[in-house]
């Protein structure tokens, strides 16, 4: 993969510091459909993905940029037939590698493979404690291998994290999914609650949890940290920020920590920001991702503090949570210059309380993503020639 990197034609805010973590989105494919997935709605093309190479590339520019840690994400990375070569690479460039994976797929040769390619950890996602609704959130069945998944990873030795996306559904088993990250071993359960993005914000109105179920599962956690010891579960609660007040920092700053690289090789500052209409979001195949990281619209555009508009400019905050989410900001209000609508100071924040408030009629049907159908190595690479 050779890129030319123009200069820059303009005086720019100098860059922060350099980014440490990688989301590499390696595929949209996926065997599962949840209703809550943060994938955008136009899902990338089998046929348009990075090549092996491609992505092997990738990680060794992200190394030489400072890189340390990478999410080996999707969609179902083991989906990807090249994913042990790709592991490869970014041992080889210097990075930790988690695989965010459902489970669906790893039986114990992948793992092996994956492991002697030097995979460091898993995060495997998991929808409910009860089987058949996790099977239901998932969109066909999934819960049997997942925890077979878990005890493979237990017996190789490596460290495993539950991933748990809570919204409606299931927030009131909160206690049965900490009992049921207990049971399975993980060192670490990550009690995420929902952000809408992608199809999640397509079916916010079925997904939105109420206010009651926040404070009862909150409180829950509460009662797992006193009463685990020090060799359970580190449990980490993520903000619902669509009720606390607080808008967060987007992905600790914008354009400050991290990069994603989605599955067509598009570079961005995080997950969602592909939503936003002005940042003509540069490709790992025509830019480096040194010059994407100092020098792209898509990482200056809201860097810092200089592009902020009232009330956010005079904050006293706007160095800690950055004015809030900028795709936030755009999805509810249209304007992502504006502050997040989560913030309490926001003057949309009655947008927020609107949606908050709303929260107990729960209507509206999932609509989930299509089935993918697996390519293998050789189609892919025959479609992209």
């Amino acid at each position: 993969m050779t890129v030319t990197d123009p200069a820059p034609t303009a005086a720019l805010a100098p860059a922060p510091a350099r980014p440490w973590a990688l989301l590499a989105e390696l595929t949209h494919a996926c065997p599962l459909h949840c209703g809550y997935c943060s994938n955008p709605l136009e899902l990338t093309r089998r046929s348009r993905e990075l090549t092996t190479e491609q992505w092997t590339e990738v990680m060794c520019q992200a190394g030489e940029l400072g890189v340390v840690h990478t999410h080996l994400s999707g969609g179902e990375p083991l989906l990807r037939p090249d994913l042990e070569q790709i592991v490869t690479a970014a041992e080889r460039a210097g990075i930790y590698t988690q695989l965010v994976t459902s489970g669906v797929g790893l039986d114990r040769a992948r793992l092996s493979a994956l492991a002697a390619a030097g995979l460091r950890s898993v995060q495997l996602s998991v929808q409910h404690a009860d089987p058949s609704a996790s099977d239901r959130i998932a969109g066909r069945r999934s819960f049997a291998e997942k925890e077979r998944a878990a005890a493979l990873v237990r017996a190789a030795g490596l460290p495993l994290g539950l991933n748990v996306v809570l919204h409606r559904e299931n927030l009131d088993a909160i206690d049965a999914v900490i009992e049921l990250g207990v049971s399975w071993g993980v060192d670490r359960i990550e009690l995420a609650n929902a952000q809408f993005y992608g199809w999640g914000l397509l079916n916010r109105a079925a997904l939105l949890a109420t206010r009651d179920q926040l404070t009862r599962a909150r409180d829950a956690v509460e009662r797992w940290r006193e009463r685990l010891t020090p060799d359970g579960p580190e449990l980490v609660w993520v903000v619902p920020d669509y009720f606390d007040g607080v808008a967060k920092p987007c992905m600790g700053g914008w354009g400050a920590v991290s990069l994603t690289v989605a599955p067509d090789g598009t570079v961005l500052p995080c997950p969602a920001a592909a939503s936003l209409p002005d940042l003509d979001p540069p490709n790992v195949r025509d830019r480096s991702l040194a010059w994407i990281w100092d020098h792209s619209k898509a990482f200056t555009r809201y860097r810092g503090t200089d592009w902020m508009a009232q009330p956010c400019r005079s904050c006293s905050r706007r160095d800690e949570d950055f004015g809030g989410c900028r795709c936030q900001a755009f999805a509810l209000t249209g304007d992502a210059t504006r502050a997040d609508p989560a913030c309490s100071l926001s003057p949309d924040h009655g947008l927020i309380r609107a949606l908050a408030d709303d929260s107990s009629d729960g209507t509206g049907a999932i609509r989930r993503r299509a089935p993918s159908r697996p390519e293998s190595t050789g189609s892919r690479r025959r479609s992209e020639a």
